[in-house]
């Protein structure tokens, strides 16, 4: 059973962030919280910066999210949780499709990342392996 939003006057602000365009994982995030009960504009503000592929942006973008006193940073990739976490060692960040969270310093292990960042990464080298094999064997157009 999904855990749905608790009745609060409070509203959460959420800071989204991306080194590249990322609107469609942002809409996706926007669908999974509207499932679980947070609706933006009633308990939830949803404050999306994009680097547009100039990871050099990522500083100040972030700082602006700060700036609006998020409650959480949501940062997409790997270039945005690393800015993100030289940013703020206070504001929890949740780190999505992030490579390698362990070796560039995101987290201090996968079991217990530690500090103020956590979320999903994309180390599956078994998954990266069969789609290796699978895309090496796909007739190329």
């Amino acid at each position: 059973m999904a855990t749905k939003a608790q009745t609060s006057s409070k509203v959460y602000r959420i800071g989204f962030i991306t080194a590249g365009s990322g609107r469609n994982i942002k809409n996706l995030f926007e669908e999974a919280l509207r499932a679980l009960g947070w609706i933006e504009g009633k308990n939830l503000i949803l404050e999306a910066r994009y680097a547009e592929d100039r990871p050099d942006r990522l500083p100040q973008l972030i700082a602006e999210l700060l700036r609006l006193n998020v409650d959480v940073l949501v940062a997409e990739g790997t270039l945005a949780p690393l800015a993100a976490k030289r940013a703020t060692a206070t504001i929890p960040i949740v780190m999505t499709a992030a490579g390698d969270p362990l070796g560039t310093g995101l987290v201090a292990s996968l079991a217990s990342p530690g500090g103020n960042v956590t979320g999903m990464s994309l180390m599956a080298p078994r998954l990266a392996s069969i789609s290796h094999q699978l895309y090496s064997r796909a007739p190329t157009r």
